[in-house]
């Protein structure tokens, strides 16, 4: 309600007749070629790779901006509505999305169609997919594949480049994830644990064989129950687990607290929802899943400090 409501105002203030000049702010200027719109930075990286500059990718939402509530502004309905072709990730990742899209035009592509996905075993979310499918560079080949084939119907002029951009980069996501294998193989058994503060890391983890604990399922507007603390410091205790870790885009404090209770270190932060600006840490998929393999593996073997 609070979106249309945004509708309203943005229509209201601008007018029919005014609405490519008052509120021209409200989008990001264009180049001329077809607009591709995401939800998210982590798809828009992805996309300009597979659309190699025939395309201009705007995300919706910043890096560090946390993506499972994000409530769209009235800039973002504005661009938008000159978009064409909008791509979501699904999986009840954007549970904002489907009103946000429901009277645009632009054709609109759920890029994780296709993809296995993972059930979340705990909490309210139990039984539904866990919607972080891209934590695993082997499911983006999925999502690689529909973005080439969107981007076809919308310039099917530059099919043959999208197909084989999309090769490469399918190459890259073999080799991270061969990475990603090689840096955590040498864990023993018992510090095969991955502990966060979001149960993110559900396809990571399966793919690097590492059993996953967390404190929440989704991040969400209230979490870190003290009954969702206990349960991790139980776990952490119970299985000796010697490093701990939070993603980006929310507060380490509980995760802090199961430190101090355990002993167990902070073994760093984690980057799943969001990449860092061009200046960071993350500032693409692929650095992400390298940065989140390396902090992983070197906090869990004691390789650092």
């Amino acid at each position: 309600m609070q979106m249309f409501l945004r509708i309203a105002a943005v229509l209201a203030a601008c007018g029919l007749t005014v609405v490519l000049t008052a509120c021209e702010t409200f989008h990001l200027p264009r180049t001329g070629k077809p607009v591709v719109v995401t939800s998210f930075t982590v798809l828009a990286d992805i996309a300009s790779n597979i659309a190699g500059g025939h395309l201009e990718v705007q995300s919706l939402t910043k890096p560090g901006a946390e993506i499972h509530g994000y409530e769209p502004t009235p800039g973002d309905i504005k661009r938008a509505a000159k978009a064409d072709l909008i791509l979501d990730n699904g999986m009840n990742l954007e549970a904002w999305f489907g009103q946000f899209v429901a009277d645009l035009d632009a054709e609109h592509i759920t890029v994780s169609d296709g993809v296995a996905s993972v059930p979340i075993t705990s909490d309210a979310y139990a039984g539904k997919p866990n919607p972080h499918a891209w934590m695993s560079p082997l499911n983006v080949r999925v999502y690689v594949d529909n973005m080439i084939a969107a981007f076809s119907r919308l310039l099917p002029e530059h099919a043959g480049d999208f197909r084989a951009n999309g090769e490469v980069y399918k190459q890259r996501l073999q080799r991270v994830h061969d990475e990603l294998v090689a840096d955590l193989a040498g864990l023993p058994r018992r510090q095969r644990a991955l502990v966060t503060c979001e149960g993110a890391f559900s396809y990571l983890a399966r793919d690097a064989g590492l059993s996953e604990y967390y404190i929440w399922p989704v991040n969400a507007e209230q979490q870190a129950t003290p009954q969702q603390i206990t349960r991790v410091i139980e776990y952490v205790r119970d299985h000796e687990v010697p490093a701990v870790f939070c993603e980006s885009t929310v507060s380490d404090a509980p995760m802090r607290r199961v430190v101090e209770a355990t002993g167990a270190k902070f073994g760093g932060v984690l980057y799943v929802d969001s990449l860092s600006a061009a200046d960071g840490p993350v500032p693409t998929y692929l650095d992400l899943i390298r940065h989140d393999a390396e902090t992983i593996a070197a906090a869990l073997t004691g390789s650092r400090p």
